[in-house]
């Protein structure tokens, strides 16, 4: 990968290409024409752009709440009260 090689990725699910600008050791600036937006600078990692380890995918939110809730609903084992 050089400056000025055009480069395909991911981005919103689907793939983009766009021109190398910089290159540092771990980051690649890219330029990208969008729709609305043209000329647009995007950052990504190296590893990203050459298919190496695949970047952590986030947890939805709503099974995050739905764990949460099952927690807070189990019964809370009694207390012993001295009478």
């Amino acid at each position: 990968m050089n400056v000025g090689e055009r480069v395909k990725f991911q981005f919103g699910g689907k793939e983009k290409e766009g021109v190398v600008v910089k290159m540092f050791p771990k980051k690649v600036y890219l330029k990208v024409d969008f729709p609305h937006h043209p000329g647009k600078m995007i950052l990504r990692s190296m590893a990203a752009l050459e298919g190496g380890k695949p970047a952590p995918q986030k947890k939805k939110r709503k099974e995050k709440q739905e764990k949460e809730k099952k927690e807070k609903i189990q019964p809370q084992p009694e207390r012993k009260t001295e009478e």
